[in-house]
């Protein structure tokens, strides 16, 4: 029986050749990532009330966008509502819609500080954020912050020296949009730092710590340019009703400075687009869009009388393969790998490391599950030189491959 394994792991090494030439190998690999079989059970299991919270944020570290939308909506519950014809065409006379991206460069040219939000289960947030970096760059944006980050004891202090996100370097790091977000931050030229709370302190508290962690890198930085990625309420200015302030709004009080606030999450998208909250139906965004009014003042998000100074409108995402469409809207390509020669039971991780960086520590540049057969394993990837695992937990080959 030995000698049979023996044979067949051999077998395996010796004809999973690549279209690039390159031969597999097996190696010893630990895999953080939890398959959708593994996250179906524990919701079963599970009983706590926020339980469909964690899946979804499962879901979309694993590369699943489609599911983490569906238990998103679990999580948060979700009833058709749907404007007339009347009301919507009345909404579409008041406002014109302008690509997002465009108007938010423009405004930038005059700010110090943006700070712009992400739902923690959207990933597409994070990528909409990555799509502005050079530009803003290029306006003289030199420092990130973000929520994502460990900080204090936790606090990957090798990050910036290092070159890119490694599993340790924040809880919600491992989403590999979100290591993308990072890892071109930090190929551009932007220095990258974390600002959450190290006290353990929430709600009230948290905002303030965390506004002061930021004034303080603002302050030893006087005449840079910040860009501010966080979460959820946290962009909010003004009396937030949960907080007394969030940590935008504690940010302008602490120093002085107005903040452009941006927010993706009000109108955000479901995984059933009929939950979709009946403003942005009636929008029906094709694209990402700003609203401006007549006056040519854009859409405020509020939250009672806490607010963002623009809200973004992103569109219903349509799939290709079951990976999502944005995926390849950039500079990414569809790179279909081919697992049959590896022979593997289902189900399987096949992911993608960039050259150069430790596979066993760093956040893969994409990463996607084949859980039944005929399923295609499509990975979303610029061009370059990349480390392929393919892995079903129990073993494990590596390969090289080059993307044009």
């Amino acid at each position: 029986m030995k000698n049979v394994l023996c044979f067949s792991i051999l077998w395996i090494f010796l004809t999973s050749c690549q279209k690039n030439g390159q031969e597999a190998e097996p190696i010893d690999f630990t895999v953080n990532y939890k398959f959708s079989s593994e996250i179906d059970q524990w919701v079963k299991e599970d009983t706590t009330a926020w339980k469909y919270q964690i899946s979804a944020v499962d879901y979309a570290t694993k590369g699943d966008y489609m599911n983490a939308l569906h238990h998103w909506d679990l999580a948060m519950g979700g009833r058709e509502v749907t404007y007339t014809q009347t009301k919507i065409d009345s909404i579409n006379s008041l406002y014109r819609q302008v690509p997002a991206k465009e108007y938010i460069l423009e405004r930038a040219k005059n700010e110090r500080v943006i700070i712009i939000n992400e739902a923690h289960h959207s990933p597409f947030h994070r990528f909409f954020t990555k799509s502005m970096l050079q530009e803003l760059y290029d306006l003289g944006y030199r420092n990130l912050g973000l929520e994502g980050l460990y900080n204090g004891t936790e606090k990957d202090s090798l990050l910036n020296e290092r070159g890119y996100p490694v599993q340790s370097s924040g809880f919600y790091m491992n989403e590999p949009q979100f290591g993308n977000l990072v890892r071109e931050a930090m190929e551009i030229g932007f220095h990258v730092f974390p600002y959450e709370q190290t006290s353990g302190v929430n709600n009230t508290e948290r905002e303030i710590e965390q506004a002061r962690f930021i004034e303080e890198f603002i302050r030893s930085n006087p005449d840079g340019k910040f860009l501010i990625h966080c979460g959820y309420d946290h962009a909010y200015e003004g009396e937030h009703g949960w907080w007394g302030m969030a940590m935008a709004g504690r940010l302008k009080e602490y120093t002085g400075i107005d903040p452009l606030t941006i927010n993706q999450t009000l109108y955000a998208e479901k995984g059933d687009p009929k939950f979709r909250h009946p403003f942005a139906k009636a929008i029906g965004a094709k694209k990402s869009v700003v609203l401006l009014d007549t006056a040519n003042q854009p859409l405020q998000a509020k939250s009672g009388e806490a607010y963002t100074d623009i809200t973004v409108f992103h569109p219903n995402t349509n799939y290709v393969n079951e990976r999502p469409g944005w995926l390849f809207n950039q500079v990414n390509s569809e790179q279909e790998i081919d697992i049959a020669p590896f022979k593997l039971p289902l189900p399987l991780f096949v992911m993608a490391f960039k050259e150069g960086e430790d596979i066993h520590q760093a956040v893969p540049v994409d990463i996607t599950e084949v859980s039944k057969e005929g399923d295609k394993a499509i990975l979303a990837l610029e061009s370059g030189t990349y480390t392929i695992i393919v892995t079903n937990k129990e073993r494990s080959f590596k390969f090289k491959t080059e993307v044009n």
